[in-house]
């Protein structure tokens, strides 16, 4: 029987890395909206599809490819993906029209899923003791990742043009996929069936794994409500009082950051506090912000204060949900948190959708409506089934 390679710091550090930069690949768009509904000479509702199409493109990456990594060597499929990433975003920066900008921005969301086979790599690569801290150390990266990536677009585009940060992309596509053939470790896959049967085990798992069930439940709405802020947040900088551009839309990553690190600290509190009360608190964590959101959204510090809690919340609720379900220990990781990621997209789509509806009939405070309605859901749930599911 061949022994499992370890976890060591640097491989840590280099999946974390690798995460955060691939997952920003799907953010980039959203700072520079804006700036892309010009060039195009098109309205806002109708460039905000591209954020969406990318987020659909996600969760069907997510369904379709992630679950091989319980199939295939992951290594390999890892790099294959980074080929398919590569073209997508030469498509990008390439498309001469709408329509097809719409084809290569579902292609990027759709290979850039890599993220989503090193956090499963991760929980299985880590020691029991050791599996909350490190999956949160990544989830760290992935949302710094998230959030830098606006930032980085935001403020590339002011100057340069939006696709600038494509072009920037492209070359750390290429620099990490040599790294990671050269540092990933080869892990042999568990499942023995076909395409067919791998698919079909992810129905399975989700009527079998109630854990699973109000997991993903959870993080779908609670990303629906973080994708439609998020979305709308520079069509609401741009008009008064503010009238800011993309550059200062993404440098609200920047103070989202804060959350993003400060989450990281969950992963070492989970042996202290019950999943069930983490979660309970990112959950309010994330209502406040609609509430702040709502009654001082039209100033900055209102602004400031709620991307600091709904990025924390999130985040937060996020590490505690994946912890949960990766703990179940069935040999199953790429393949729970397919079912999983695929419905947390599918609500980040859901949620970009109403978003652009909401502020084409309502503005900002029907972009509220929408979040603060999502979350309610959320904690619903989770005061029904929450501790009937979570052993601890």
């Amino acid at each position: 029987m061949q022994n499992k390679p370890t976890l060591t710091k640097s491989l840590l550090w280099l999946i974390t890395i690798t995460t955060g930069i691939v997952v920003g690949n799907n953010y980039y768009n959203q700072p520079l909206l804006g700036l892309m509904a010009k060039d195009f000479q098109v309205t806002e509702t109708a460039i905000s599809i591209i954020a969406m199409l990318t987020q659909v493109g996600f969760a069907m990456g997510l369904l379709f490819i992630v679950p091989l990594g319980d199939m295939v060597q992951r290594k390999k499929l890892i790099l294959s993906i980074f080929l398919l990433i590569i073209a997508s975003l030469v498509g990008m920066v390439l498309a001469p029209n709408l329509p097809l900008l719409y084809i290569a921005s579902f292609m990027v969301g759709f290979s850039s899923v890599v993220p989503q086979m090193l956090v499963p790599l991760t929980a299985e690569l880590s020691t029991p003791e050791k599996r909350s801290s490190s999956i949160g150390m990544v989830m760290s990266g992935l949302l710094l990742g998230i959030l830098l990536s606006r930032v980085a677009a935001g403020f590339i585009g002011d100057i340069w043009g939006w696709k600038a940060i494509y072009y920037i992309a492209i070359g750390c596509m290429i620099f990490l996929m040599v790294l990671l053939s050269a540092k990933l470790p080869d892990v042999h896959p568990t499942f023995k069936g076909n395409y067919r049967q791998l698919m079909h085990s992810l129905i399975h798992l989700a009527k079998t794994q109630p854990v699973l069930r109000l997991s993903a439940f959870r993080g779908a709405l609670g990303f629906a409500g973080f994708s439609a802020f998020w979305i709308t947040l520079v069509f609401h900088l741009e008009e008064a009082p503010f009238h800011a551009g993309s550059a200062v839309a993404g440098s609200f990553g920047l103070i989202g950051a804060v959350g993003a690190l400060a989450a990281s600290a969950v992963g070492k509190i989970a042996t202290k506090v019950s999943t069930y009360n983490i979660i309970l608190v990112s959950i309010f964590m994330l209502l406040a912000s609609w509430i702040i959101f709502y009654f001082s959204g039209y100033t900055y510090m209102g602004l400031i204060v709620g991307v600091i809690l709904i990025d924390l919340g999130l985040q937060s609720m996020h590490i505690s949900n994946q912890s949960s379900f990766f703990a179940l220990n069935i040999g199953a990781t790429n393949r729970l948190n397919t079912v999983y990621m695929f419905s947390y997209f599918a609500g980040g789509s859901l949620g970009s959708y109403l978003a652009s509806q909401a502020w084409k009939y309502y503005q900002w405070d029907g972009v509220v409506y929408t979040g603060l309605s999502c979350t309610l859901l959320v904690l619903i749930a989770h005061l029904w089934f929450g501790k009937k599911t979570i052993a601890k």
